[in-house]
């Protein structure tokens, strides 16, 4: 996996070491001297991850990554620092000023080569997330609230996971298992998984692949619990999916700082897809009405028209007006207008089955495309829907004014060979009769003699 990774020290020979080592592994490598320069390149440049010195002048390596979480041009950017500083205090600003990961000089290059391919394994889901959806969420939004998350912690048995829940702050939900059944039964509903990775008995890598291979898990975070000199289980969870490593022995104020940019990056992830998920559904349905939009609607009909030669099974559709609407909208408004409309497609919904595809075809016009159903059963199936239409008047939230409403609708059968165009026109003809023959009634399109 390639990818660019911006250098930033103030000491040339070590970046002129770092640049040789990581051009080895095929990466692209932008330097920097400081942390202004670290700054402008990050916003210019968008590298995939940082690599930052803490010991700088001018601007120390906190307050650089400190200022790259700030900005919503580089906030996103993965930063591991790079400092002979070894104190547990370090590690712990480093993690509360942004960082992803703390890696003490001299640096060794298996364990940096598996952190920097494990971040951008999540840079690269992350950037893919963002860029399908337009909605500006950003990371920062979701600092986790009070500490709060639930967490689910596994290992070799009972006691050595309640030693690890006790190590979190209260402010999570932890729960703690010595069971990895039990373990992998509450992991779809957890926030982040810890999982011990010290303990001979345990395999708790294999438990990290269950978790990750699993549709329902693959996207919870994953912190593994090492020995300090065991960088060959370090690597190996890395490789397997998980998220982060810590080192035994456990210092509550790194687990903590840890566990927070896990619970973090969830949030801003679900957040991503959850407006994704949204971005992809107001794409193909109507706003105001809550139906399929036009173009959604007619591509389902001339799907189903491509598959009816192959299936054989009938396809009939539906065109619906509502009766004297500009009335409506020029008495009352067009807010009313638009609670009649909300209103009447809550009562169209009702009638129909799952399968039938509803759209709004126009201003006051629906399409609704029914499958494997004949003109006559689809014609039973709207007078159904007219009568719940028309059964009760509709009550204006902000007058309580009643207004009367009915519909019209025309049903036409699709041939062998049928266009959209020549099949919607014949259902438009058939509506266009029962407006002319005196509304609120379905009439139905005539075959034409062979």
């Amino acid at each position: 996996m390639s990818a660019r990774i911006l250098v930033v020290d103030d000491i040339e020979t070590n970046r002129r070491l770092l640049e040789a080592r990581l051009t080895a592994e095929y990466f692209d490598v932008l330097m920097a001297e400081d942390g202004p320069s670290c700054l402008d390149l990050a916003r210019s440049q968008k590298p995939d991850v940082i690599l930052l010195d803490v010991m700088m002048p001018r601007m120390d390596g906190f307050e650089t990554c400190r200022r790259l979480k700030a900005d919503p041009a580089t906030r996103h950017i993965p930063v591991v620092m790079v400092t002979a500083l070894d104190q547990r205090s370090d590690r712990i600003r480093g993690l509360e000023a942004g960082a992803d990961e703390f890696l003490t000089k001299p640096v060794d290059d298996v364990a940096l080569f598996a952190r920097v391919r494990s971040l951008l394994r999540l840079t690269s889901v992350m950037d893919e997330l963002r860029q399908r959806e337009s909605s500006g969420v950003e990371m920062s939004s979701f600092e986790p609230a009070n500490g709060g998350g639930r967490v689910i912690v596994a290992a070799a048995d009972q006691n050595a996971a309640q030693r690890i829940v006790k190590a979190l702050p209260d402010t999570l939900d932890a729960q703690g298992y010595g069971d990895p059944r039990l373990a992998i039964s509450q992991a779809e509903h957890a926030d982040l998984i810890i999982v011990d990775l010290s303990a001979p008995r345990f395999d708790g890598l294999r438990l990290c692949a269950r978790i990750r291979s699993d549709v329902d898990t693959r996207q919870v975070p994953l912190l593994g619990v090492v020995d300090e000199m065991d960088k060959r289980t370090m690597v190996r969870a890395l490789d397997l999916g998980v998220n982060d490593v810590i080192s035994r022995p456990l210092d509550p104020g790194e687990l903590s700082a840890r566990s927070s940019t896990q619970l973090k990056r969830k949030r801003y992830a679900d957040a991503l897809r959850d407006r994704l998920d949204e971005s992809l559904e107001m794409s193909v349905r109507d706003a105001l009405t809550g139906l399929f939009n036009r173009r959604y609607t007619v591509s389902r009909l001339r799907q189903a028209l491509d598959g009816l030669n192959a299936s054989h099974e009938p396809l009939a559709v539906g065109l619906i007006d509502i009766d004297h609407f500009k009335r409506i909208n020029d008495t009352w408004g067009h807010n009313a207008g638009d609670q009649v409309l909300q209103e009447i497609c809550a009562r169209l919904g009702g009638e129909l089955r799952a399968i039938d595809v509803a759209g709004r075809y126009g201003g006051e016009e629906f399409l609704v495309v029914f499958s494997n159903t004949t003109a006559k059963e689809a014609s039973d199936a709207m007078e159904r829907a007219r009568l719940a239409v028309c059964a009760t008047p509709v009550t204006l939230r902000e007058t309580g004014d009643v207004i009367d409403v009915t519909m019209s609708a025309g049903i036409a059968e699709a041939f062998m060979d049928d266009s959209v165009e020549a099949l919607i026109e014949r259902a438009d003809t058939a509506l266009y009769e029962a407006k002319r023959s005196g509304r609120n009634r379905v009439i139905e399109a005539k075959r034409k003699a062979a």
